[in-house]
C-alpha cells in the first residue's frame, strides 16, 4: 500500500485516520481501518466530533469508542482480557480523538490539515436528491479538501472486510480508468492493497468507457495467480460503471479523481462522487498528484 507522502510498496502506512459518529455503518468502516492498520503496521486514529447542543444530552465517553481490544478478541487476535501490551504486540498502535465543535466537518477538514492521513477510512450513507440538502454530508467534502487516498464503506451494500471475523474478500476489483485523470496512480493502489492482505487469486479488471481512442496505455504490475482484463464499452461513464459493478459483483472499486472541475460538477458531483452513491461495494478514491510533482 503506498501513500501521498511518497511512501512504496512493502513500507507500512503511516496514520489511518477513521472519523466515526459511533452509528453501526461507522462500526463497519471501522473494522476495515482496524484490519488495514493490523496489515500495514500503521497508527489508527479514531476521530470522534461531538456538536455543540442545546440541553441535557449525554457526554461523549471513551467507552463510547469502537472496542478495538473486544474486536481483536472476536478476531482471534488477542485474548478478550488482552493487556495494551499484548495488543502492542500485534504492531497495532491506535489513539482515540474526541473534539467538542458546532461543525463536524469543518473540524475533521481541521484535524486533516494539521495530521495530515495517509488513509482516510470512512462510512458514506449514499443520499440523493432532496436528502442530500436536507442532511449535510460529511464524507464526501472530506475526502475532497483533504485530498486523501480516501475508502468508501458503503452502509447501503457490502465491505470487504467481515466484522464478525476480520476475514478478507478480495478477489474481484474494478478499475475505471481514462486518460483523465490519469489512472496509472489508481491502478497501483488497488495493487498494493492487495498486496498488503496478501490475497490468493485476484482479478482485475480495467474497465474504458469510450472506445474513440481506445485503452490508455498502462503499466500492469505482475503477480502468480493475479489476472488482469481489459474492456472497452461506450456510453456515458457513471452509468456504464455502475452497471458493469451490478453485473460483475467486484469487491472494490478503486477510482481515480482530480474533484470538481466546474459549476455542473459542484451540483451533481465528480464521476467518482456520482459512482460512490450508487455503488454496492467499497470504493477507494485515489487523488490525482498536483501538477509538478
Amino acid at each position: 500500500m503506498s501513500s501521498d507522502r511518497g511512501q512504496r510498496s512493502g513500507e507500512p502506512l503511516m496514520r489511518i485516520v477513521h472519523p466515526s459518529d459511533f452509528s453501526q455503518s461507522s462500526r463497519v468502516a471501522f473494522c476495515h481501518a482496524l484490519k488495514i492498520a493490523l496489515a500495514s503496521n500503521a497508527e489508527l486514529e479514531i476521530v470522534h466530533v461531538q456538536r455543540h447542543r442545546i440541553g441535557r444530552e449525554r457526554d461523549v465517553h471513551w467507552t463510547d469508542f469502537p472496542g478495538v481490544r473486544a474486536t481483536l478478541a472476536r478476531w482471534k487476535i488477542v485474548s478478550p482480557k488482552a493487556e495494551p501490551e499484548e495488543i502492542a504486540k500485534s504492531g497495532l498502535r491506535v489513539k482515540k480523538v474526541l473534539n467538542a465543535e458546532s461543525d463536524a466537518l469543518e473540524s475533521l477538514v481541521r484535524y486533516c490539515q494539521k495530521h495530515p492521513p495517509d488513509l482516510l477510512v470512512l462510512a458514506t450513507r449514499q443520499r440523493e436528491g432532496l436528502s442530500r440538502w436536507i442532511h449535510k454530508a460529511v464524507a464526501e467534502p472530506l475526502a475532497r479538501r483533504s485530498r486523501a487516498l480516501t475508502l468508501f464503506v458503503p452502509a447501503q451494500g457490502r465491505g470487504f472486510i467481515a466484522p464478525a471475523n476480520g476475514a478478507v474478500t478480495l478477489r474481484r476489483i474494478l478499475i475505471p480508468v481514462d486518460d483523465q485523470p490519469p489512472a496509472q496512480a489508481a491502478l497501483e493502489e488497488a495493487f498494493f492493497f492487495a498486496c498488503g492482505f496478501d490475497c490468493p487469486a485476484v482479478a482485475f479488471k480495467l474497465l474504458h468507457v469510450g472506445t474513440n481512442r481506445g485503452m490508455p496505455a498502462l503499466y500492469l504490475p505482475h503477480h502468480p495467480g493475479w489476472t488482469w482484463e481489459e474492456r472497452l464499452v461506450p456510453g456515458e461513464p457513471v452509468e456504464r460503471i455502475l452497471q458493469e459493478a451490478s453485473d460483475w459483483a467486484p469487491d472494490l472499486i478503486v477510482m481515480a479523481t482530480q474533484g470538481r472541475l466546474n459549476f455542473l460538477d459542484a451540483l451533481r458531483g465528480s464521476t467518482t462522487e456520482q459512482v460512490l452513491r450508487a455503488a454496492r461495494c467499497a470504493v477507494l478514491a485515489v487523488p490525482a498528484k498536483p501538477t509538478g510533482c
